[in-house]
């Protein structure tokens, strides 16, 4: 599958395979199981959830306890409604801020930590490049972490995302 994505321009690695081994399993079951008789028909959601964390960056809890069959989602009324909705007219690729930019053009496809970024980009001050750079690079969705179970992980690494790298390609 790695060998496949790669081959379609994606930056896809071992870690979420090898973190959600199991998960990534049973959702292969679940999106080829069928029984007409018990009333239980194809479900790729799971699937989809596993590879849109894995090709645009985003955080879907992949829980294995969802995949049961007689799972019943906890009903819960929301405690406020989001105040804006999202801007479907704007290119998801776009950024206005002048520090991801900087970032993601010093990061084009290596993993790099946050020395040889800062180093790349030219700054010392770390805690100005973690607020103004790094961070708002990962909240909007351009830059992740290798290990995002563990930001202080002592071999942390930071790679551009599916969304990352559209950009990254659009600029180059």
């Amino acid at each position: 599958m790695i060998k496949y994505l790669r081959m379609l321009g994606f930056n896809a690695d071992n870690d979420l395979f090898a973190e959600n081994s199991w998960y990534f399993r049973n959702a292969l079951v679940r999106a080829n199981y069928k029984n007409v008789p018990q009333g239980i028909d194809y479900s790729p959601i799971f699937l989809e959830r596993f590879f849109r964390n894995l090709l645009l960056g985003e955080n879907h809890p992949l829980l294995n306890r969802e995949m049961h069959l007689d799972w019943k989602e906890p009903s819960s009324t929301p405690a406020s409604t989001p105040s804006s909705s999202p801007a479907s007219s704007q290119n998801q690729f776009e950024t206005d801020n002048e520090n991801v930019i900087r970032l993601m053009k010093a990061l084009g496809y290596e993993k790099l930590s946050v020395k040889e970024l800062m180093a790349r980009v030219g700054l010392k001050d770390r805690m100005n490049f973690m607020e103004y750079s790094l961070n708002p690079a990962i909240n909007t969705g351009f830059v992740r972490m290798l290990y995002p179970e563990s930001p202080k992980h002592p071999r942390q690494k930071y790679l551009l995302t599916v969304k990352g790298i559209g950009w990254y390609n659009s600029q180059t």
